[in-house]
């Protein structure tokens, strides 16, 4: 057996803002009926959080809800908690309609951080990330350049993206390029 290792091995680029392999993150996708109070249950005992909104994620430390659509939820674990979760989730989700499957070996988790964060974000995204229309806590699923990505604002110096591990080095040298670029005082 192998061991787990992250896409991109603890990759960073230091600068005013710092770009980093956020290292291995437990991901599982939970498809179901997101007004079922066992699913809520079962998701906000697993991650120790409160069940995030449309569009928003809530996340402490490496655990953490994000919401994915109106049929599906992202539950942030560490990596090790996975299997354990899984079984709890089928275990509580009995004869309910559901589908749930860590895609934590499919996914890389990336980190942006530092005083012009939003912009780094903003040049790649077509999402608007002003201070008044994204704030912390918000969620969205869009591109990156020319791939798939989600990303969240853990905080005012802080996004959090997700994208599939295949990508992560094409997502990592872009959002580096983006931050060694500099502001452009969109914001």
């Amino acid at each position: 057996m192998s061991n787990a290792v992250s896409a991109l091995a603890g990759r960073e680029a230091v600068g005013e803002v710092t770009v980093r392999d956020a290292g291995l993150r437990g991901m599982i996708t939970l498809r179901g009926d997101l007004a079922d109070p066992k699913l809520h249950a079962i998701c906000t005992g697993l991650a120790g959080v409160d069940f995030p909104g449309a569009m928003r994620a809530n996340c402490v430390g490496q655990k953490g809800l994000c919401w994915m659509s109106p049929d599906e939820i992202l539950i942030l674990l560490p990596y090790a908690e996975v299997p354990k979760a899984l079984g709890m989730i089928d275990a509580a989700l009995e004869g309910t309609h559901y589908l749930a499957q860590s895609v934590s070996d499919a996914r890389a988790v990336l980190s942006v951080e530092g005083g012009f964060c939003r912009e780094v974000i903003a040049k790649l995204a077509p999402v608007d990330l002003h201070p008044d229309a994204f704030r912390p806590g918000d969620f969205r699923r869009t591109r990156l350049g020319q791939v798939a990505a989600a990303f969240w604002m853990r905080d005012e110096a802080c996004f959090e993206i997700i994208c599939f591990r295949s990508v992560a080095g094409y997502a990592f040298d872009l959002l580096a390029a983006s931050a060694k670029a500099g502001p452009v005082r969109l914001f």
